[in-house]
């Protein structure tokens, strides 16, 4: 997935495209952020103000293969796992983002028990091991207390990053089921043709859907693996067995198998729980137009649909998902395979669909020298804006959390002071179901030289998850309430479980200020109830 694809991208661009890129960049003036910096040249100026958007996916992936994020490396004890996580949620509070997507099943291991795989190797170095707690289980609950959501991030067939069935544990399902396994490149996968395998990677996902309280299904770019040279990928035999006879083309049957795993696990996981999500990150370029003349203008060597079997247009165009997240790790005006031609072009794409786009940012690039653009600190920045042009786009997912916590070029620091300045929502999904939280009791305000107190009542079992408190200021004018926008959110509080009475200090109000303040009760799912005012006050 994730550096690895983009990487392999870059390497495999012709010289004559990477020639053309570098000329037509060199072209383009040097423009002026929208963020207030100035652009390196060949970022191209976007023409929006900055806005404050009340509702927007913002979220990092936690990567957990070869402890790329977490744990930070295998073995630490409990406690040092547990303060690492908690840790990652609070930087992450810091910069207002609002979901956090957790790879629980890198390879075919878990981070959970299971009946299905077992223990990672990256918790305690030993595969089969166990931690001697339940990861999965804390990290839910703490990510729920931050009132963010919790995405489990599954990698459906690869089984192993080392090419020897031995060394997997005794009992792993690989080596119980050898003809589910194919070595590919130096790995292990499981051949989605085998329908026994296929099968197995449902319902190992599926136990997690049963078992947990998270809030949505997450699947990574890795289907198909990505092409090694000219080496194909071995599954003639599975071929002839199970799809010979209904498909005159290997590539239109292995598109099936994928199609058929993408229906299935959506048609499941809503019958378990219909209020969990289900969402794939699939590569960033469907076919080149060069392919498909409804392809994107992009000329990637390899793409989803061709070489990773992954046909994401089915699965928006049958509203199979809840949403998708491409990974468009390029810079704008890269002519390879440009970030600005592709929001487009995906932002097409669901338009005629019920689907959510977020976008897969790259920001493990920012100051790379690895293509063009990315050696400017404006390139990322540029690139939020450029989404916010795009109805469609409704939100973000940073790869990964340590190459933001690494602050490149001061991209958190503008993440966290400028472009999230404000809270947001999760946006909400009108087919799922809501609840519709009961009405607030507001108790009198309370002033003080520290600031303004809000006390509130609530039922402790309502199906409200948070509360959005909004803060409206005036000098004696009449005061415009507007709930649209993110710019009035004072703050999102989590709910405290089983608990009655709720209260809030605003200390950020200055004396003979006037202020009017709402508050408004959410479900899991993030839809509001009616907005309850308090009394205006004057603070002394």
């Amino acid at each position: 997935m994730r550096p690895l694809p983009a990487r392999l991208m870059g390497k495999l661009m012709s010289l004559s495209a990477l020639l053309c890129a570098l000329l037509a960049l060199s072209l383009v003036p040097g423009t002026a952020s929208i963020y207030g910096a100035t652009s390196s040249p060949g970022i191209p100026r976007v023409n929006t103000a900055p806005l404050a958007p009340k509702r927007q996916l913002r979220a990092a992936w936690l990567a957990t293969v070869q402890n790329i994020d977490w744990p930070s490396k295998p073995g630490l004890p409990v406690d040092t796992q547990k303060q690492e996580y908690t840790a990652h949620l609070d930087e992450m509070q810091q910069m207002n983002m609002n979901a956090i997507v957790v790879q629980v099943r890198p390879t075919a291991d878990a981070f959970y028990p299971s009946r299905y795989a077992p223990w990672s190797a990256y918790l305690t170095g030993t595969q089969g091991q166990d931690p001697g707690y339940d990861p999965l289980a804390f990290m839910v609950d703490e990510t729920h207390k931050r009132g963010m959501e919790f995405h489990a991030w599954f990698n459906p067939y690869r089984v192993s990053m080392q090419g020897d069935i031995n060394q997997l544990v005794a009992n792993h399902p690989a080596r119980l089921n050898p003809d589910w396994v194919v070595s590919y490149g130096g790995k292990l996968y499981y051949n989605p043709g085998v329908p026994a395998a296929r099968q197995y990677v449902e319902d190992s996902i599926l136990e997690v859907v049963r078992n947990y309280d998270i809030d949505a299904v997450h699947l990574d770019d890795y289907f198909y693996p990505y092409k090694v040279g000219n080496q194909d990928f071995p599954d003639d035999a599975a071929y002839q067995r199970y799809g010979s006879g209904s498909f005159a083309k290997k590539d239109d049957w292995r598109r099936t198998n994928i199609n058929l795993l993408v229906y299935e696990l959506s048609t499941r996981i809503k019958q378990i729980k219909s209020f969990v999500k289900f969402g794939i990150s699939p590569f960033g370029v469907w076919r080149n137009k060069v392919a498909d003349p409804t392809g994107s203008d992009t000329a990637a060597t390899q793409t989803s649909y061709d070489d990773l079997y992954a046909d994401a247009r089915t699965w928006i165009r049958n509203n199979w998902l809840d949403y998708i997240a491409p990974q468009i790790y390029w810079s704008i005006g890269f002519t390879p395979a440009a970030y600005d031609k592709l929001v487009a072009w995906w932002a097409n794409e669901v338009s005629r669909s019920r689907v959510q786009l977020y976008i897969g940012q790259g920001v493990y690039k920012i100051g790379t020298s690895e293509t063009t653009g990315w050696q400017s600190p404006d390139e990322m920045p540029n690139q939020l804006a450029l989404n916010l042009q795009y109805p469609q786009v409704q939100g973000s997912i940073f790869f990964s959390l340590s190459s933001l916590h690494a602050n490149p070029l001061g991209f958190k620091d503008r993440l966290s002071s400028t472009i999230y300045h404000t809270p947001a929502l999760v946006p909400t999904m009108s087919w799922l179901p809501r609840t519709n939280p009961r009405s607030l009791t507001l108790q009198p305000l309370e002033q003080s030289t520290q600031g303004i107190t809000l006390h509130w009542n609530d039922a402790p079992y309502n199906g409200t998850i948070a509360y959005v408190i909004y803060r409206f200021s005036s000098n004696g004018a009449t005061q415009a309430t507007d709930f649209n926008t993110g710019t009035n959110i004072l703050t999102i509080l989590p709910k405290l479980q089983n608990n009655y009475q709720h209260a809030f200090m605003d200390t950020s109000i200055q004396a003979g200020g006037n202020y009017t303040y709402y508050i408004t009760p959410v479900d899991r799912l993030h839809n509001e109830g009616t907005p309850v005012r308090w009394q205006p006050v004057t603070q002394r």
